[in-house]
């Protein structure tokens, strides 16, 4: 179906009451639960401080994750957008300039490189990982190119090798967008550990989620690190002396203290995540769906983080609406590709010319995986599946 189509079938589609559903796509509470009073006691040493904007808390998580990362410096932001807006305004990116990106991903990737005067220019991706594909990098390079910002989705690396030679071959900057990579490896190298800069969010669905917004930068590059630094807060080194234009953007003290809590928790809810996902592998042959569904990859050379579940099926929008009659929850990760949505639309590419990211669009559907999952619901999210496959064959 073409794309404005989509849109308008979905606008104009009966809202009808769904049943209530079994249990929830992320449950967070649950999460909560087990380290409670470990947030709490970390929330109220900062209000006992009132040292909320910077300081020493903030200092320390950044020191945390940059050993988890291994590498020299990380650097907090107010949100994970923030961090890849940062990272190309400390690399000087600007109009005229050019970063090659993929249009299956969310808005903040390429809407940074747009809110720069720069251009998003994007490149197709592998249909078994869902990230960009290094083969075409190589034919969208031109005088102009500033940067490539490989996306790590769903906690998936993207093959960083041939994308770093043919970057380093022109000085090309390689960025990472590992928003949803924290904990993730390629070729025993942490996701943010391999580009100039590694961006991450903390969006409370993430791996390691704030209570709201934040976001980091990692880099070895120790000046890169120091003009980070002053950018997010107001190009100042001092206070009332802008150096440059800079921006506000800060993480709480407060966010910094629960997410050193959570830091902690982060090794065993990656493991977690990846026992979840392999269960469902399993389940997926025992119901005889391999044929309907196709797995995510995960290849030997990676450690897949699982931020995300994501399998294609033929008939997507049909089974999401089936599951949700069931009360089973499931996502979808992303519907719309960026180079047929309005805010790209300047850009003057059409349907057809990113026919892997439109597939892709048609046919991923996100299960929940998290690590206090049960059993049981896995069990009920593949049957339901299953059920499906069995109606419509009949």
């Amino acid at each position: 179906m073409p794309f404005e189509a989509r849109i308008a079938a979905m606008s104009n589609a009966p809202k009808e009451l769904l049943p209530e559903l079994l249990f929830p796509f992320l449950d967070l509470r649950a999460q909560y639960a087990a380290m409670r009073n470990e947030v709490l006691d970390a929330i109220s040493g900062v209000l006992e401080s009132q040292h909320f904007i910077l300081g020493p808390e903030v200092r320390s998580l950044e020191e945390e994750i940059a050993a988890f990362v291994d590498v020299r410096d990380a650097v907090s932001c107010a949100s994970g957008s923030d961090s890849l807006l940062l990272a190309l305004m400390a690399l000087r990116v600007g109009p005229g300039d050019e970063v090659i990106t993929t249009p299956f991903t969310f808005v903040a990737t390429a809407g940074s490189v747009a809110r720069l005067g720069a251009k998003p220019v994007f490149v197709d991706i592998q249909p078994d990982t869902f990230n960009i594909d290094p083969n075409q990098i190589e034919s969208a390079i031109t005088s102009r190119t500033r940067a490539i910002i490989p996306v790590h989705l769903f906690g998936l690396m993207s093959d960083l090798d041939p994308i770093l030679r043919a970057a380093n071959m022109r000085n090309i900057y390689v960025i990472e967008d590992a928003a949803q990579a924290l904990g993730a490896r390629y070729r025993k190298r942490s996701a943010g550990s391999i580009g100039k800069i590694g961006c991450f969010s903390f969006f409370p669905s993430k791996n390691l989620g704030a209570a709201g917004d934040g976001g980091i930068m990692t880099t070895d590059d120790a000046a890169l690190a120091d003009r980070l630094r002053v950018l997010r807060s107001h190009g100042a080194k001092k206070k009332y002396y802008s150096e440059f234009i800079g921006m506000n953007s800060r993480l709480d003290a407060l966010q910094a203290a629960i997410l050193k809590v959570k830091l902690r928790y982060l090794p065993s809810w990656v493991l977690g995540r990846q026992r979840k996902a392999e269960r469902y592998k399993i389940l997926i042959e025992e119901f005889g769906l391999q044929r309907q569904v196709t797995l995510p990859s995960s290849a030997e050379r990676y450690v897949h983080a699982y931020n995300q579940f994501t399998i294609r099926v033929s008939k997507r929008d049909h089974l999401r609406d089936f599951l949700r009659t069931r009360g089973i929850p499931v996502e979808i990760y992303y519907p719309y590709p960026l180079h047929l949505q309005p805010a790209f639309a300047y850009l003057g590419y059409g349907q057809g010319a990113f026919p892997q990211s439109e597939a892709a669009c048609n046919e991923v559907l996100s299960l929940p995986v998290y690590p206090e999952l049960e059993e049981q619901n896995q069990v009920a999210v593949v049957r339901a599946i299953a059920e499906f496959f069995n109606t419509a064959r009949a």
